[in-house]
This record gives structure tokens, sequence and C-alpha cells, in this order.
């Protein structure tokens, strides 16, 4: 099954001669994933998205297969970016706590790099993905210092980036607040599981901010995942101390950030 969708934004022209700066990114979820080819100077894509089912096994092979399947669609023979949900260092994928733990030791970027005859890939966390892309052009492009995403979604995601300088790998859904692990107080999955009202929701998203803002001090926070698009009824309501907005580009984040990573190094 295939969707191009037309959530992407203008053509990336400008009205200029100069063509716009280029990248490539496929956000990988547990549902689909999906690609497309980035403006550079803008943030916007050039052009739909493109999305397949995500194969059910999800296994690096399949998920590999599908990926270039997504990448063909545009011609694209550059460097890609790719997301993955859980951390990775040097395209080795060393946690699968929601997807396949078939996953964990493999080397993501030579698996799918073999399915796309050598092209180069640069793989990362998916809510690394997402910072890089709200803090350049989302929701955190004013800001200055430090910058916090949190994906609110089956779990936390989140990311920190420092004046344009990303910090892999944080994994603060599983800091434990008040003796309990941040995803599992705080998560929307939770909300919707025990029907709690934003209001008694609202309360544990703010121990989870006030847990993270006492170890480091953020300047912002950027709200991430689906039910930061109704960010009104719930992010007034938080008690912690640091600002806190709902991200900005919503669907393509994911792609935009990966593409980010692929043609600026930001994962090293």
């Amino acid at each position: 099954m295939t969707s191009a969708d037309s959530t992407s934004g203008p053509s990336g022209t400008d009205g200029s001669d100069i063509p716009p700066r280029k990248g490539f990114g496929v956000d990988v979820g547990g549902s689909g994933i999906k690609g497309g080819i980035v403006d550079m100077d803008t943030g916007q894509l050039i052009g739909d998205r493109f999305k397949l089912l995500t194969p059910h096994p999800a296994t690096p092979a399949a998920v590999a297969k599908t990926i270039a399947a997504v990448v063909r669609e545009f011609g694209w023979t550059g460097p890609l970016g790719v997301t993955y949900p859980g951390v990775v260092t040097h395209g080795i994928v060393r946690t699968a706590a929601n997807v396949e733990k078939s996953w964990i030791g493999t080397n993501a970027s030579d698996i799918i790099s073999a399915e796309l005859d050598g092209q180069e890939i640069v793989v990362l966390n998916d809510a690394d993905a997402a910072g890089l892309a709200e803090e350049r052009y989302g929701a955190g492009k004013d800001a200055t210092g430090v910058v916090v995403l949190l994906t609110f979604g089956t779990g936390i995601g989140s990311a920190v980036i420092h004046n344009g300088k990303l910090l892999p790998n944080t994994e603060f859904g599983h800091l434990e607040v008040g003796g309990k692990e941040a995803e599992h107080r705080a998560a929307s999955s939770v909300k919707e599981k025990k029907g709690w009202s934003y209001e008694k929701w609202a309360k544990q998203v703010t121990k989870v901010l006030v847990a993270i803002e006492n170890a480091m001090s953020p300047e912002l926070f950027i709200a991430g995942g689906g039910i930061s698009r109704k960010a009104d009824s719930w992010v007034p309501l938080l008690k912690n101390r640091t600002p806190v907005v709902p991200a900005a580009l919503q669907n393509t984040a994911g792609i935009v950030g990966a593409a980010m990573a692929a043609t600026r190094d930001v994962t090293h």
C-alpha cells in the first residue's frame, strides 16, 4: 500500500535563479515509513512525501527493503538520513524498546546501504531528528542555549540541542521520576489507557519537566507527538519553570531532521 500526501510546503523556490540546497530524509515509524526531498534552506519539503506501510514483522531486512523502495520512488542517489526509534551509535542499533529485538547490535547503516547499491546512509534516533528540525526551522528557531524536545506518544522520546549542536541519544523517557520511569508516568499513551483528563495528565508531565529542569536548566521545552496538536488543552496547565511550546513541523519533522543529519554530519 502506498500513499502520497500534500503535507509538504512550497517547492522551495524563492523567485531567485539559485536552486535550493536539497537533502533527503526517511522517517521510520511503527505504522508507516515515509520520505521526501527537503529544501535545506527553508526546512520545507520539495513536492509531496511518499509513504509505505511498515512491514510486520519489522525486521531489519524488511524495513531496509521498504526504505529502499521509498528512496527509489524519488530517484534519489545521494546521501540520505534515516530515523530509528532507539539509540544508534555510529550506525549500530543499541536499543529496541518498542520495535523488533533483532535490531539490537545490527549495523543499520550498512543494511540499508546494501539495499541501495552502497549509498551513504546516516541513521539517527527519531526524536533527535525531530529535535534538530524543530530547533532550526520550527518552534525553537529563535531560541538560544539548550533546547529540549520531548515527544509524547507510546513512550517519551527526547532530543537535546545546544546552539544547533545535537547531544545524541538522550533517553529522558527512561529517567526515574518519583519512583517510576518518566514515560510510564507521562506518555500520552498513559493518559489514554487510564482515561485521565488533561488536568490530571498535565500534573504528571509537570513532574517530568521539573526533573529535567533540575538536572540541566534548558531555555525551552518543545512538546512533540500527536498530542501536541492539542497543546492549548494542556500546555497552559503545566507548572514547571521553563517555557513549553508545541512542535511546529508535525509530520515532516523526522524527514527534515534526517536530511539535516545526512547533509551536516550532526550526529558526531
